[in-house]
């Protein structure tokens, strides 16, 4: 029952935070706050985890290739496909999960206890359109844009893995990474992007913005908010994988 519960007001939760907010200028300001906040304050892990994660997908994907029957360029349109359909989209939304979320449900979490959420309430400020709709909306802004950076540095990652571990060479990974490509998969990759930057930001501001208790709780609420944002990613990635694939 308390899941049920906990799910109605989490429905209510974006309800609120769908109204017409009172001061277009200042929702604008936090929008952009919250934007920069997201986008900016990731783009340094996102870089180091797509290079990397595209580096160790061609090393493990020539380890794989054993057969001499099957063309090295092969290794190219495996890292292409991996990286654009769970890669970038789900373990760099998942990194976000912890780096974003967590400050979401953090930040949110600290101005209730404090009172600050109850003062701006009792000055007749809609505080769900004002504190959690920008979060919402920067994250719908921002990690598409970090999953497209995340597969492009992928994509490069695993050719310059190939390159210097004379795996493959650089003309003939390019071929591979022109074999059989199809837009499709990019549009799945940004589809997973734009559905799991609205699980982390909305399940991290519903823990933040219920929370009870002192700073422990803040904490607590920061890991539920991880924890459950991870669980509903991993979930939402299968439903989306098993509808369009």
């Amino acid at each position: 029952m308390k899941l049920f519960s906990s799910f109605g007001q989490y429905l209510l939760m974006l309800r609120g935070a769908a109204r017409k907010p009172e001061n277009g200028k200042m929702y604008w300001k936090e929008l952009m706050h919250q934007s920069v906040e997201i986008g900016f304050g990731s783009l340094g892990i996102v870089v180091i985890i797509s290079v990397f994660m595209g580096a160790v997908s061609a090393v493990q994907t020539a380890y794989q290739l054993v057969s001499p029957l099957i063309p090295r360029e092969t290794i190219a349109l495996v890292v292409r496909d991996t990286v654009i359909l769970e890669f970038a989209p789900t373990l760099i939304c998942i990194v976000l999960a912890g780096v974003v979320g967590s400050k979401i449900a953090g930040e949110l979490g600290n101005m209730r206890v404090s009172e600050q959420i109850d003062a701006l309430e009792i000055m007749g400020i809609n505080t769900k359109s004002y504190l959690i709709a920008p979060k919402i909306l920067g994250a719908l802004l921002t990690i598409p844009l970090l999953v497209i950076i995340s597969m492009v540095l992928g994509i490069y990652g695993g050719r310059l893995a190939s390159a210097l571990g004379e795996l493959v060479a650089g003309d003939a990974f390019d071929r591979g990474l022109q074999n059989g490509f199809t837009i499709k998969n990019v549009y799945i990759g940004l589809a997973k992007a734009y559905s799991f930057a609205f699980i982390i930001s909305s399940i991290s501001s519903f823990f933040g913005y219920y929370v009870r208790g002192g700073a422990l709780e803040i904490g607590r609420a920061s890991t539920a908010a991880v924890i459950t944002s991870c669980i509903v990613i991993l979930m939402v990635d299968y439903l989306i994988a098993y509808i369009f694939l």
